[in-house]
């Protein structure tokens, strides 16, 4: 072979290695794995929301009622004021107010506070000159009052005892049209058994909160005074529990002037 056909060779040998090294296939490297997935946040809380709160009638004479009704959402604690105090999402209460009374509405819960307010006007009527009443203060309280019976040993209100102040308070407000200052005494009552001085304290409880629900239902506190007898003023004197019912009770007599 000469010299010239040997470096033909030798270069074909070469481009044949080259392009068999070219064929080869490359190595692809994977792809980079995804970021991780942004975890979202939680959405915020809703806000308390107060659909509705309203005073109906919103015009009264002094010793009428108006009533508020409400309505809220979206909250864990609700309170009207003044004197009402905490209430449910949603409900009614009848107010007496004697002057005009702005009450609001504080809604609060996880997403933050709302607050409404909703207005009663009262205005007072004309004094009327009335004829003389022809029955005295004792006798209409004596006709036209209930008493308010208590449980032994208790002082609170049985749900019998409300509906009696309840019509108790009526009967007032009406009676005080006719009588316009009178006071009225809310006397309390206890049986025998139990000492003097622990029933004494008892009746006083009893007559105190006999007077407070009157007030709550629109009977002017200035008109109304307690007073306790304990066991010294019974209406039955059998020793049974018949006859202790009776005298465990908030009795409504006229002051003395």
């Amino acid at each position: 072979m000469t010299k010239r056909k040997f470096e033909l060779f030798a270069l074909l040998i070469c481009f044949m290695a080259f392009t068999s090294a070219c064929k080869k296939k490359v190595a692809v490297a994977p792809p980079p794995p995804p970021p991780p997935a942004v975890k979202e946040s939680a959405p915020p809380p809703p806000k308390p929301e107060i659909s509705s709160f309203a005073a109906s009638p919103a015009d009264i004479q002094r010793g009428q009622s108006s009533t508020l009704s409400w309505s809220v959402r979206n909250a864990t604690n609700v309170t009207i004021e003044p004197s009402i105090g905490t209430v449910q999402l949603g409900g009614a209460r009848q107010v007496y107010p004697n002057s005009n009374t702005t009450y609001t509405l504080v809604a609060k819960g996880p997403g933050g506070t709302a607050e409404d307010t909703a207005s009663v006007r009262v205005t007072i009527p004309a004094p009327v000159t009335a004829a003389a009443p022809h029955k005295s203060l004792s006798e209409l309280l004596s006709e036209q009052t209930q008493d308010a019976f208590f449980d032994y040993d208790k002082s609170n209100l049985r749900p019998d005892a409300r509906t009696a102040l309840q019509h108790d308070a009526t009967a007032l407000r009406d009676i005080f049209k006719s009588f316009q200052g009178a006071k009225v005494t809310v006397e309390g009552h206890c049986d025998e058994r139990g000492s003097a001085e622990y029933n004494l304290a008892l009746g006083d409880r009893r007559a105190t909160e006999a007077k407070d629900y009157l007030v709550e239902f629109g009977v002017p506190a200035a008109q109304l005074t307690t007073i306790s007898y304990g066991k010294e003023r019974p209406v039955c004197t059998e020793h049974d529990e018949d006859c202790w019912q009776k005298n465990r009770r908030a009795h409504l007599s006229a002051s003395a002037n």
